[in-house]
């Protein structure tokens, strides 16, 4: 549930292609990937290109639209095209690296089109964050009830409150990208938010799915649990957009 694509300045990713993904996600045994690619965290134009991955390999990826809320002028374009596009499950928030909170005004067109068309938003989430620490996504999900919000990266840091957000809004999610190597923290979330709420996600390709399908794996959680965070939870939020 959370995978980027392609190159990234500064940064060698040597199996960042489509290709290059399939390949290490049929190792893995990862069925479908949803991605955001890297050009459209910069660039809102990117979005559209990343269309043309999902019609090459439509049983193995969906994608996510990347807003940037530095381009408010943009945003009715974004979500004019989004409507018009398949593929796409929902959107993605990088206010960490775009400055911006996402409790700020120019999200808002966005967060209302995604709950009223019940969408995904991945989120980054960081704690301590001023601008999508776990404290800003309770305030989206109290006005929000219809879109999903899955925090990306579990609101790192600030564990219980992330916990606790999961548990008391039926419409947030946490998300294991970076927060899985951390010990003791999955059976943390199960015991807090429940199995139901937890996605497995790695940022493919910055790291490998191996590591983090084995800290699931050798968690000391049920079998059941592995299932829900592994597929299951994902399974039924990508329903709608199979």
């Amino acid at each position: 549930m959370h995978q980027h694509m392609g190159p990234f300045q500064g940064i060698y990713l040597p199996n960042s292609s489509a290709e290059a993904m399939i390949r290490t996600m049929d190792r893995c045994g990862v069925k479908m990937g949803v991605f955001c690619s890297h050009a459209a965290l910069i660039d809102p134009e990117e979005n559209v290109r990343m269309v043309d991955v999902i019609e090459r390999y439509p049983d193995r990826f969906r994608a996510y639209w990347c807003i940037n809320p530095n381009y408010p002028e943009r945003i009715e374009d974004d979500l004019d095209r989004f409507s018009r596009m398949k593929g796409f499950v929902g959107f993605k928030f990088l206010s960490d690296y775009h400055k911006y909170p996402i409790t700020g005004a120019n999200y808002k067109p966005v967060l209302e089109y995604a709950d009223e068309n019940e969408l995904l938003i991945l989120m980054h989430t960081w704690g301590g964050s001023p601008y999508d620490s776990p404290a800003h996504v309770e305030k989206i999900a109290k006005k929000y009830h219809k879109a999903k919000i899955l925090m990306g990266h579990s609101g790192f840091g600030e564990w219980e409150k992330s916990i606790q957000a999961a548990r008391d809004y039926p419409n947030v999610y946490l998300e294991l990208t970076a927060a899985v190597r951390v010990n003791g923290l999955i059976e943390l979330m199960v015991r807090g938010a429940g199995s139901e709420k937890i996605l497995f996600g790695t940022d493919l390709p910055w790291f490998d799915p191996h590591h983090g399908i084995g800290c699931i794996l050798y968690s000391r959680i049920t079998d059941e649990d592995r299932h829900n965070i592994l597929h299951r939870n994902a399974e039924r939020l990508l329903q709608p957009f199979l």
